[in-house]
């Protein structure tokens, strides 16, 4: 029986009281006995954590209780067994780090697509305006190999800082065609397509919630193998269900691999 809630979510947006904010979620994630990562920075939050289910929607309804997060949404999986070993909430310079700092999410999103409308563009095989569809994997190399969308685009960047370098390197190829990026839970993802429309990309997309929320959505349509995630899950099929055998001690314990999403 899966009895362990885990949720993950993040928003770009203005934070500028990150000591006073990481000791409160710390007092609040303790109090519920909950697990996981928080991250706070300058540009917002990301966070995934695991808990009861009363524990976890308590938590999710007190953050958006502040203006800020009002509007915060989160992506629902179950487990067996609670996948972190510790809460850790940390004070970061990025969410989520590019090293580019000319990308400020926060001061406005690229457009995006949910999920029943990119399943809908990908059985009919290009979009509403008869346009190719270029579905382009964020992810670090050695997660595409467990698994992405048919025929996507895989650079085989070994950390997200290389997305920049990668994107000089390829973007003519993206010429011409409906770029929609896509990560394992949309953080990854809003990032890299801001900076592609900054790059000169005319038409780019971001998957609305990602891979995680794609599958919560419409399952595993054109999509092959697994999802992989930083938890102790390691995989998680189409049908949210997690595959993997034996926790990742590494991933629930670095907040800088287990929070990349």
């Amino acid at each position: 029986m899966q009895e362990i809630l885990n949720i993950a979510a993040y928003k770009f947006v203005a934070i500028d009281d990150g000591e006073l904010l990481r000791d409160a979620l710390r007092a609040t994630t303790h109090a519920l006995a909950l697990k996981g990562t928080i991250l706070l920075a300058p540009e917002g939050i990301n966070l995934f954590l695991a808990g009861e289910k009363d524990a976890a929607h308590d938590f999710l309804r007190g953050l958006r209780a502040d203006p800020r997060f009002a509007d915060l949404e989160a992506k629902e999986s179950w487990s067996e067994a609670q996948p972190f070993r510790r809460m850790l909430v940390k004070l970061k310079r990025e969410i989520i780090r590019m090293d580019h700092p000319a990308i400020q999410p926060a001061a406005g999103r690229a457009p995006g697509v949910d999920a029943p409308t990119l399943k809908r563009w990908l059985d009919q095989g290009h979009d509403d305006a008869g346009k190719p569809i270029a579905l382009l994997d964020t992810r670090n190399a050695f997660e595409v190999d467990h698994g992405s969308f048919d025929g996507a685009i895989d650079w085989r960047i070994g950390k997200f800082t290389d997305f920049p370098k990668a994107l000089k390197k390829h973007r003519e190829d993206l010429a011409g065609k409906t770029v929609v990026s896509f990560c394992t839970g949309g953080i990854r993802c809003e990032k890299a397509a801001i900076l592609m429309r900054e790059e000169g990309v005319a038409d780019v997309l971001q998957l609305e919630g990602g891979i995680l929320k794609y599958f919560e959505q419409v399952g595993g349509a054109h999509y092959h193998g697994e999802c992989f995630v930083f938890d102790g899950r390691e995989t998680l099929a189409p049908d949210l269900s997690a595959r993997a055998s034996g926790a990742s001690a590494r991933a629930a314990e670095d907040p800088d691999i287990a929070i990349k999403r």
